[in-house]
């Protein structure tokens, strides 16, 4: 009997201990969880706080929110996320285009303003594919240095947007349908580009 009562204590025991250690285990993963989903919630709150100064605020969140993870709360990854989204944007609008360009039946005069406009887009991709690299290297050179970054950048990102803007300005794209196919792309790129414009303005005041 007093081997039975022994055995049954120490069962009894064990089961106590496996219980604590489960309900631990729990608990700790339970924290975890709540404080991943309030990091989370704290990221896309910033994003969405931050692109309420942009000119498109819902275009601006909706195409940084899946950024959220990486960006986090740094002004400096969002400026740069939206540099990356407008890129992005402006590299396949202009493949599209180049395509296009190629089809049969469009006039000469749409020939030449697609030729022209896929100009504009070059200068763009390339404006603010410098204006990436020119970002990632914010930190260094001190005070002066990164004035002089930030003033490089936003002078180019303008002009970025500049030539997007001509892209659907010209007077050859002044009537036909090619106008409607290609405003809408264009359109989108420039409030992607005038978006992180304004989140690099926001990068530089709070940076100073």
């Amino acid at each position: 009997m007093a081997a039975s009562s022994t055995a049954a204590i120490l069962a009894a025991a064990v089961v106590a201990v496996i219980s604590l250690l489960l309900a631990s285990t729990s608990s700790a993963s339970s924290r975890s969880f709540s404080a991943a989903a309030d990091g989370a919630a704290t990221n896309t709150e910033f994003i969405r706080t931050s692109c309420s100064a942009t000119a498109y605020p819902q275009l601006c969140y909706s195409s940084l929110a899946v950024h959220a993870t990486k960006i986090q709360t740094s002004a400096k990854l969002l400026a740069t996320a939206a540099l990356d989204v407008s890129l992005a944007s402006a590299r396949s609008t202009s493949a599209a285009m180049a395509r296009l360009q190629q089809s049969q039946g469009l006039s000469p005069r749409e020939t030449a303003a697609m030729r022209d406009c896929l100009e504009e887009l070059g200068d763009s991709v390339d404006l603010i594919r410098q204006s990436i690299d020119e970002m990632a290297a914010a930190n260094k050179g001190g005070a002066a240095g990164f004035g002089m970054m930030i003033s490089d950048v936003q002078t180019w990102v303008s002009a970025a947007l500049t030539d997007e803007s001509t892209c659907t300005d010209g007077k050859s794209m002044a009537a036909g349908e090619m106008k409607t196919v290609v405003r809408g792309e264009i359109e989108t790129i420039a409030h992607l580009t005038s978006n992180a414009l304004a989140l690099i303005n926001a990068y530089a005041t709070h940076h100073l």
